[in-house]
Protein backbone atom coordinates (compact mmCIF):
# COMPACT_ATOMS: atom_id res chain seq x y z
CA UNK A 1 0.00 0.00 0.00
CA UNK A 2 1.02 3.52 -0.77
CA UNK A 3 2.12 5.53 1.68
CA UNK A 4 -0.53 8.03 2.68
CA UNK A 5 0.34 11.91 2.29
CA UNK A 6 -1.58 12.58 5.16
CA UNK A 7 0.92 14.47 7.24
CA UNK A 8 3.42 17.22 7.85
CA UNK A 9 6.21 17.40 10.99
CA UNK A 10 8.27 20.10 9.65
CA UNK A 11 6.23 23.42 9.39
CA UNK A 12 7.40 26.91 11.30
CA UNK A 13 5.12 29.92 12.01
CA UNK A 14 5.82 33.57 12.03
CA UNK A 15 7.71 33.01 15.11
CA UNK A 16 10.50 31.81 13.62
CA UNK A 17 12.68 34.63 13.04
CA UNK A 18 13.51 33.09 9.27
CA UNK A 19 9.85 33.79 8.82
CA UNK A 20 8.10 36.42 11.06
CA UNK A 21 5.26 36.34 8.36
CA UNK A 22 1.93 37.33 9.82
CA UNK A 23 -0.22 35.59 7.65
CA UNK A 24 1.92 32.23 8.79
CA UNK A 25 0.11 31.88 12.18
CA UNK A 26 -1.44 28.39 13.86
CA UNK A 27 -5.21 29.30 12.26
CA UNK A 28 -3.86 29.23 8.43
CA UNK A 29 -1.36 26.00 9.59
CA UNK A 30 -4.46 24.08 10.47
CA UNK A 31 -6.61 25.36 8.03
CA UNK A 32 -3.90 23.59 5.05
CA UNK A 33 -3.84 20.34 7.56
CA UNK A 34 -7.81 20.34 6.91
CA UNK A 35 -7.91 21.74 3.37
CA UNK A 36 -5.02 18.54 2.23
CA UNK A 37 -6.97 16.02 4.63
CA UNK A 38 -3.98 15.28 6.86
CA UNK A 39 -4.35 13.74 9.94
CA UNK A 40 -1.37 15.01 11.39
CA UNK A 41 0.57 18.16 11.82
CA UNK A 42 3.59 19.41 13.80
CA UNK A 43 4.62 23.32 14.60
CA UNK A 44 8.59 23.15 14.67
CA UNK A 45 9.85 26.47 15.06
CA UNK A 46 13.65 27.11 14.94
CA UNK A 47 14.84 26.98 18.90
CA UNK A 48 17.80 26.86 21.17
CA UNK A 49 17.45 26.29 25.15
CA UNK A 50 18.57 28.89 26.99
CA UNK A 51 20.00 26.14 29.44
CA UNK A 52 22.70 24.85 26.90
CA UNK A 53 25.28 27.76 26.32
CA UNK A 54 26.30 28.39 23.34
CA UNK A 55 23.78 30.02 21.24
CA UNK A 56 23.98 32.25 18.38
CA UNK A 57 23.10 35.84 18.40
CA UNK A 58 20.51 34.75 16.01
CA UNK A 59 19.07 32.03 17.85
CA UNK A 60 19.24 33.08 21.21
CA UNK A 61 16.07 34.69 21.14
CA UNK A 62 14.54 31.95 19.87
CA UNK A 63 13.78 30.27 23.27
CA UNK A 64 11.32 28.09 24.98
CA UNK A 65 8.93 31.37 26.02
CA UNK A 66 9.08 32.76 22.58
CA UNK A 67 8.00 29.50 20.72
CA UNK A 68 5.42 28.82 23.13
CA UNK A 69 3.60 31.59 22.47
CA UNK A 70 1.74 29.95 19.98
CA UNK A 71 0.15 27.85 22.06
CA UNK A 72 -2.28 26.26 22.97
CA UNK A 73 -2.50 25.08 19.47
CA UNK A 74 -5.99 25.38 17.86
CA UNK A 75 -7.57 22.12 16.96
CA UNK A 76 -9.80 21.02 14.26
CA UNK A 77 -11.58 17.37 14.33
CA UNK A 78 -9.53 14.30 12.30
CA UNK A 79 -6.28 16.68 12.63
CA UNK A 80 -3.63 15.83 15.52
CA UNK A 81 -1.87 19.49 15.52
CA UNK A 82 1.60 18.73 17.95
CA UNK A 83 4.06 20.81 19.21
CA UNK A 84 7.53 20.20 18.62
CA UNK A 85 11.17 22.41 17.53
CA UNK A 86 13.75 22.83 15.28
CA UNK A 87 16.79 22.75 17.29
CA UNK A 88 20.26 22.76 15.60
CA UNK A 89 23.89 21.29 16.03
CA UNK A 90 26.69 23.78 16.54
CA UNK A 91 30.09 23.50 14.70
CA UNK A 92 31.30 22.01 18.65
CA UNK A 93 28.70 19.14 17.83
CA UNK A 94 26.21 20.71 20.60
CA UNK A 95 22.99 20.34 20.26
CA UNK A 96 20.81 23.30 21.27
CA UNK A 97 17.80 20.86 23.79
CA UNK A 98 18.07 20.11 27.14
CA UNK A 99 16.68 16.53 28.68
CA UNK A 100 13.76 18.44 29.94
CA UNK A 101 12.85 20.36 26.74
CA UNK A 102 13.09 17.25 24.86
CA UNK A 103 10.73 15.32 27.31
CA UNK A 104 8.54 18.05 26.83
CA UNK A 105 8.18 17.81 22.80
CA UNK A 106 6.18 15.70 20.96
CA UNK A 107 8.87 16.00 18.29
CA UNK A 108 12.28 17.14 17.74
CA UNK A 109 13.97 17.93 14.19
CA UNK A 110 17.64 18.42 14.16
CA UNK A 111 19.32 19.74 11.06
CA UNK A 112 23.45 18.54 10.37
CA UNK A 113 22.56 20.49 6.82
CA UNK A 114 23.20 23.80 8.61
CA UNK A 115 26.68 24.67 6.87
CA UNK A 116 25.61 28.46 6.02
CA UNK A 117 26.07 30.06 9.53
CA UNK A 118 29.79 30.63 9.70
CA UNK A 119 31.49 30.71 12.91
CA UNK A 120 28.45 28.81 14.56
CA UNK A 121 27.86 25.83 12.59
CA UNK A 122 31.01 25.98 10.82
CA UNK A 123 34.22 27.20 11.45
CA UNK A 124 34.33 30.67 9.64
CA UNK A 125 37.85 29.93 7.96
CA UNK A 126 35.99 26.91 5.10
CA UNK A 127 35.28 28.34 2.00
CA UNK A 128 32.69 27.40 -0.27
CA UNK A 129 32.33 24.83 -3.14
CA UNK A 130 34.49 26.47 -5.84
CA UNK A 131 37.79 25.84 -3.39
CA UNK A 132 38.46 21.80 -3.87
CA UNK A 133 39.74 21.80 -0.42
CA UNK A 134 36.65 23.73 1.48
CA UNK A 135 34.53 21.13 -0.50
CA UNK A 136 36.05 17.90 0.96
CA UNK A 137 35.51 19.75 4.43
CA UNK A 138 32.52 20.21 3.70
CA UNK A 139 31.69 16.25 2.85
CA UNK A 140 33.76 15.60 5.72
CA UNK A 141 31.77 17.56 7.72
CA UNK A 142 28.09 16.50 6.33
CA UNK A 143 29.68 12.79 7.65
CA UNK A 144 30.77 13.90 11.12
CA UNK A 145 27.94 15.77 12.42
CA UNK A 146 25.44 12.91 10.79
CA UNK A 147 27.77 10.57 13.27
CA UNK A 148 27.82 13.09 15.98
CA UNK A 149 23.95 13.20 16.00
CA UNK A 150 23.61 9.27 15.71
CA UNK A 151 26.10 9.73 19.37
CA UNK A 152 23.98 12.09 21.12
CA UNK A 153 21.83 11.33 23.82
CA UNK A 154 18.28 12.24 22.59
CA UNK A 155 14.88 10.48 23.00
CA UNK A 156 15.32 9.32 19.15
CA UNK A 157 12.02 7.44 18.91
CA UNK A 158 10.42 11.06 18.37
CA UNK A 159 13.59 12.99 16.75
CA UNK A 160 13.70 13.47 12.82
CA UNK A 161 17.12 14.16 11.29
CA UNK A 162 16.17 17.04 8.66
CA UNK A 163 16.35 17.66 4.93
CA UNK A 164 19.79 15.77 4.05
CA UNK A 165 20.12 16.83 0.94
CA UNK A 166 19.71 20.93 2.09
CA UNK A 167 21.25 23.39 -0.46
CA UNK A 168 22.43 25.17 2.82
CA UNK A 169 25.58 22.27 3.40
CA UNK A 170 27.52 24.50 0.47
CA UNK A 171 25.45 27.17 -0.92
CA UNK A 172 27.61 28.83 -3.45
CA UNK A 173 27.82 27.90 -6.11
CA UNK A 174 24.91 26.44 -7.29
CA UNK A 175 25.14 22.86 -7.36
CA UNK A 176 27.63 22.02 -4.87
CA UNK A 177 25.39 20.00 -2.29
CA UNK A 178 25.35 17.42 -5.89
CA UNK A 179 29.27 16.86 -5.46
CA UNK A 180 28.91 16.16 -1.54
CA UNK A 181 26.94 14.04 -2.01
CA UNK A 182 28.19 12.18 -4.84
CA UNK A 183 31.84 12.14 -3.36
CA UNK A 184 29.91 10.40 -0.03
CA UNK A 185 30.71 6.32 -0.72
CA UNK A 186 26.92 4.48 -0.76
CA UNK A 187 28.56 2.20 1.98
CA UNK A 188 29.45 5.35 4.39
CA UNK A 189 25.50 6.37 3.86
CA UNK A 190 24.76 2.52 4.51
CA UNK A 191 26.82 2.47 7.75
CA UNK A 192 24.99 5.69 9.18
CA UNK A 193 21.28 4.46 7.77
CA UNK A 194 21.91 1.35 9.49
CA UNK A 195 22.47 3.45 13.16
CA UNK A 196 19.55 5.57 12.34
CA UNK A 197 17.27 2.47 11.89
CA UNK A 198 18.19 0.37 15.11
CA UNK A 199 18.23 3.78 17.03
CA UNK A 200 14.83 4.33 15.47
CA UNK A 201 15.33 8.30 14.33
CA UNK A 202 13.11 9.05 11.35
CA UNK A 203 14.58 10.62 8.18
CA UNK A 204 12.70 13.97 6.97
CA UNK A 205 11.52 14.12 2.89
CA UNK A 206 11.74 17.66 2.04
CA UNK A 207 13.47 18.69 -1.42
CA UNK A 208 11.80 20.44 -4.59
CA UNK A 209 11.91 17.15 -6.66
CA UNK A 210 10.72 18.94 -9.29
CA UNK A 211 14.07 21.74 -9.72
CA UNK A 212 16.67 18.96 -10.55
CA UNK A 213 17.26 17.61 -14.02
CA UNK A 214 17.69 13.46 -14.32
CA UNK A 215 21.25 13.33 -12.96
CA UNK A 216 20.79 15.31 -10.73
CA UNK A 217 17.70 14.06 -9.31
CA UNK A 218 19.13 10.25 -9.29
CA UNK A 219 22.06 11.80 -6.69
CA UNK A 220 19.59 13.90 -4.59
CA UNK A 221 17.70 10.76 -4.60
CA UNK A 222 20.89 8.55 -3.49
CA UNK A 223 20.66 8.94 0.20
CA UNK A 224 16.70 8.09 0.81
CA UNK A 225 16.85 4.68 -1.26
CA UNK A 226 19.87 4.09 0.53
CA UNK A 227 18.05 4.75 4.02
CA UNK A 228 14.98 3.17 2.77
CA UNK A 229 17.05 0.12 2.10
CA UNK A 230 18.26 0.22 5.96
CA UNK A 231 15.23 -0.01 6.93
CA UNK A 232 14.76 3.49 7.99
CA UNK A 233 11.12 5.08 8.20
CA UNK A 234 10.59 8.57 6.81
CA UNK A 235 8.08 11.73 7.62
CA UNK A 236 7.54 14.47 4.96
CA UNK A 237 8.14 17.73 5.85
CA UNK A 238 7.55 20.90 4.19
CA UNK A 239 9.90 22.97 5.82
CA UNK A 240 7.06 26.10 5.29
CA UNK A 241 7.37 29.52 6.61
CA UNK A 242 4.85 31.07 4.31
CA UNK A 243 1.54 29.81 3.52
CA UNK A 244 2.74 29.55 -0.34
CA UNK A 245 5.38 26.91 0.41
CA UNK A 246 2.63 25.27 2.61
CA UNK A 247 -0.32 24.86 -0.46
CA UNK A 248 2.93 23.47 -2.43
CA UNK A 249 3.87 21.01 -0.40
CA UNK A 250 1.14 18.02 -0.91
CA UNK A 251 2.32 17.79 -4.51
CA UNK A 252 5.91 17.45 -3.83
CA UNK A 253 5.13 15.52 -0.68
CA UNK A 254 3.43 13.00 -3.61
CA UNK A 255 6.27 13.14 -6.04
CA UNK A 256 8.77 12.32 -3.89
CA UNK A 257 6.63 9.21 -2.53
CA UNK A 258 5.95 8.10 -6.04
CA UNK A 259 10.05 8.41 -6.99
CA UNK A 260 10.89 6.62 -3.90
CA UNK A 261 8.64 3.74 -4.41
CA UNK A 262 7.47 4.54 -0.16
CA UNK A 263 4.59 2.28 1.38
CA UNK A 264 3.04 1.77 4.49
CA UNK A 265 5.97 0.19 6.00
CA UNK A 266 7.70 2.97 5.03
CA UNK A 267 6.27 5.94 7.58
CA UNK A 268 7.18 7.30 10.33
CA UNK A 269 4.75 7.66 13.15
CA UNK A 270 5.14 10.24 16.18
CA UNK A 271 5.21 8.18 19.22
CA UNK A 272 2.38 10.08 20.78
CA UNK A 273 0.43 9.03 17.73
CA UNK A 274 1.34 5.28 17.72
CA UNK A 275 -1.42 2.82 18.26
CA UNK A 276 -4.46 5.72 16.55
CA UNK A 277 -5.47 4.41 13.71
CA UNK A 278 -6.86 5.98 10.45
CA UNK A 279 -10.13 5.67 11.35
CA UNK A 280 -9.57 7.49 14.89
CA UNK A 281 -8.06 10.15 12.51
CA UNK A 282 -10.80 10.43 9.91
Amino acid sequence: MKMKIDHDYHIHSYLSSCSRDPEQNAERILKYAVDNGFSSICITDHFWDSDVPGASGWYQPQDLKHISELLPLPQAEGVDFLFGCETDMDKYFTIGISDKVADMMDFIIVPTTHLHMKGFTIDADIGMGDDPDALKRRTELYVTRFQKLLDADLPFEKVGIAHLSCGLVCREPAGSVLKILDAIPEETFADLFRQTAKKGMAVELNFGVNGYDYASLGLVLKPYFIAKKCGCKFYFGSDAHHPASLDAAPERFKRTADLLGLTEEDRYVIPKLRGKTVAENA
